[in-house]
């Protein structure tokens, strides 16, 4: 793939990729040169013709895979793309990105592929429908029942980016709409969309994704509200400005479109008391500070904006933040070998930044370390010089006299700067992380648990994530500023309120919960899950709802079996030997297996009583089908819970149902759940639980196994 980028920054919209003809528009610079790379149009870009495709042919095709299969298909794109990331990286030089922020943006988006292809078919059904916690009892006899589904919104999310992660800022918002069923829209920022355009571009040529899954609108496109309802989700990513007036808008307020903001964030570090110079979570902290004012030379929204330490270690704290600055950090082209910070992505950005810091300046900051005119940088390998055309900047820290001065909790300089305040105790510092109004992400740098333990629980409510820092983990932590897609990416408050990734969270916020009512067989032909009461197919026990004229459930392959097909036992006398010998065995020697005297004085136990993981084996004895066949294993068991003790003379029977099937789309075999009821000879129930099973998809490894 060439990269040489195209006059005019194309959409691709309702299956075709389109070009506006009119001249002009909003040019695009490389960050580092100032070279003109290409034009991105003002022209009304048709968003209806986007909306509806995504309404129709984009949710027809989606519709057609499971769950499972869309989360396969995350893994094949990632596959494809990280075959093609070099191409990708040299149009990320372009942005000011470093090869190490590249990295961030471009493999960290893969990355969020293959993580929620993963655990989209660990954690899902291989289905279009997702149960939502356990069925609620709504009539004595159990005829009427009641539960909660998740389904795929009807409509389309659109998704507006910010110029900082042109690659990852996309893909991890595509990959949760993606498997959920959702049809993306895609509008990066003009500055780095034709990043964005090249990825888009090569997911496309891909051939992976279903029809009107993806589209990308490249340009002008204020009227995207306008055109959607309470089907569709708007995904924003950007300023907090601009996303309360995206919020204001009347299809939000009075239309139900579900808005989800993650926006401005003055994230802090706190250095706890004990971090004192020389110790390791003074280095670490450090370590850390730097990096997050240098990484994408600034611009991330989980940088670190406020460091709040101790008052005595102000001082010390910003000379240590220089001269890692002075020693590791080299300005320049990132095209150019031994650069380590790039520029900001554009000449707006810069003016824009500069004058944030000017404005803490004039409020009451002081320039600790740094310079607002050009810093000399690297333009060829061992030649530095004063930049004349790009967006570069050095990297600034500002001293505070008043830590609550207003302006450094309220004013964010988004590039490579960062503020040093003090406190005198644990209280005064969590009120100073609070005055951020809402953040994505702090840091706590200490090795004090108490101390850990006041400034996280302080600090939780006003941030999305705690970053918990010290030297058990300065050389494994993700970083402060690095979002994964395991857990949750947003915050309160000034931060947007939203949640993007979280793993399998944010899959479930691109659907609707809906509570269903019905009797139990419409709800095992809702859900694909077998509800209690419903049909069953019990071979085994006549005397228990058993009979001759059904196959024993582990005689049948995943082609064969369905929801409702089980076995029914028959009863088994427990005798006191047995449990006797069972306790001396495993030296399970709890006095209710093994003193009469102590276990009649117990006020839950008739006398000596049977071990719950005795009743369990015994269980399995009953219901297994001992020849070789489609079972292949016993991988655990789920939700085990005793309800009944069983003395010596009584019996058990255990009823099995398979509840849930779920066929792996990548191999010849399934799980199943089974629903596993034993009960007494009194028909009492002693324990329940769900018995996990793995079943080939066709009844072929041991098809004519003779024994």
């Amino acid at each position: 793939m060439s990269t040489k980028q195209i006059s005019v920054v194309p959409s691709f919209i309702a299956g075709e990729w389109r070009t506006p003809q009119s001249e002009g528009g909003t040019e695009v610079r490389d960050a580092n040169t100032g070279e003109l790379l290409a034009t991105v149009t003002n022209d009304k870009l048709d968003v209806a013709a986007a909306v509806d495709y995504g309404r129709g042919t984009g949710h027809q095709e989606l519709a057609k895979l499971s769950l499972h299969e869309r989360a396969l298909k995350l893994k094949e794109l990632a596959l494809y793309l990280n075959e093609r990331r070099k191409d990708l990286y040299e149009i990320s030089f372009k942005t000011g990105a470093t090869k190490i922020d590249s990295m961030v943006d471009i493999d960290g988006g893969i990355g969020v592929l293959f993580t929620f292809s993963s655990k989209g078919r660990r954690e899902l059904p291989n289905s279009n429908v997702i149960l939502d916690g356990p069925t609620e009892p709504l009539s004595k006899d159990g005829s009427f029942i009641g539960t909660h589904i998740y389904t795929a919104m009807s409509g389309v999310v659109v998704q507006v980016n910010a110029f900082n992660f042109p690659v990852w800022g996309m893909l991890e918002k595509f990959a949760p709409a993606f498997i959920a069923g959702v049809p993306t829209i895609v509008k990066p920022a003009t500055p780095t969309g034709y990043l964005t355009e090249a990825a888009v571009r090569m997911m496309l040529e891909s051939g992976i994704l279903p029809e009107g899954s993806l589209q990308l609108l490249s340009g002008s496109a204020r009227d995207l509200m306008d055109h959607l309802d309470y089907r569709d989700m708007f995904a924003f990513t950007g300023s907090a400005a601009t996303a309360s007036k995206l919020k204001s808008h009347p299809n939000v307020i009075d239309g139900g479109v579900r808005f989800a903001a993650e926006t401005d964030s003055l994230n802090a570090a706190i250095l706890g008391p004990d971090a004192e110079e020389g110790t390791a979570e003074f280095e670490a902290f450090v370590k850390v500070v730097v990096t997050e004012m240098t990484s994408k030379a600034g611009q991330k929204c989980t940088a670190i904006r406020r460091n709040i330490v101790p008052s005595h270690l102000v001082e010390p704290v910003i000379a240590a933040i220089g001269q890692r600055i002075e020693q590791r950090v080299v300005i320049g082209d990132p095209r150019v070998e031994g650069v380590t910070m790039g520029a900001l992505a554009s000449l707006e950005q810069l003016a824009d930044v500069r004058a944030a810091v000017q404005d803490m300046i004039d409020a009451g900051g002081e320039l600790a370390f740094g310079r607002l005119d050009a810093p000399a940088v690297r333009v060829a390998p061992e030649r530095d010089a004063v930049a004349e055309f790009g967006a570069f900047m050095s990297p600034v820290v500002l001293r505070w006299a008043d830590a609550r001065n207003p302006l450094v909790h309220s004013r964010e300089a988004f590039g490579p700067v960062s503020s040093v305040i003090g406190y005198d105790n644990l209280d005064e510092a969590v009120r100073l992380a609070a005055m951020g109004a809402g953040s994505l992400v702090a840091t706590v740098c200490s090795n004090d648990t108490d101390t850990v333990r006041s400034l996280a629980l302080g600090i939780a409510a006003h941030h999305g994530r705690v970053h918990i820092l010290n030297r058990e983990t300065a050389r494994s932590t993700t970083g402060h500023g690095s979002p994964v897609p395991h857990l949750v990416h947003g915050g309160p408050g000034r931060a947007g309120g939203g949640e993007e990734l979280g793993g399998i969270r944010s899959v479930k916020h691109h659907m609707q919960r809906t509570a269903v009512q019905g009797s139990p067989n419409m709800l095992t032909a809702l859900s694909g899950v077998w509800h209690a009461g419903a049909e069953q197919r019990l071979a085994g026990c006549e005397k228990f709802g058993g009979q001759e004229q059904y196959t024993h459930p582990f005689r049948k392959s995943l082609a064969e079996l369905q929801v409702g097909d089980g076995f029914a036992s028959d009863l088994r006398v427990v005798n006191l030997e047995e449990i006797s010998e069972f306790a001396k065995k495993t030296g399970d020697t709890f006095y209710a297996h093994t003193d009469a005297k102590a276990a009649e004085a117990n006020p839950f136990f008739p006398g000596i009583v049977a071990h719950g993981y005795l009743l369990v084996s015994w269980a399995a004895g009953l219901f297994v089908e001992p020849a070789p066949g489609p079972v292949l294993a016993n991988y655990g068991l789920e939700s085990l819970r005793f309800i009944t003790p069983v003395a010596a003379g009584d019996s058990i029977r255990v009823t099995l149902t398979a509840k849930k099937i779920t066929p792996r789309v990548t191999d010849e075999y399934g799980e199943v759940a089974w629903d596993a009821i034993l009960h007494n000879q009194n028909d009492e129930i002693v324990a329940t639980y769900d018995v996990l099973t793995l079943v080939e998809k066709e009844n072929l490894t041991y098809a004519n196994f003779e024994g």
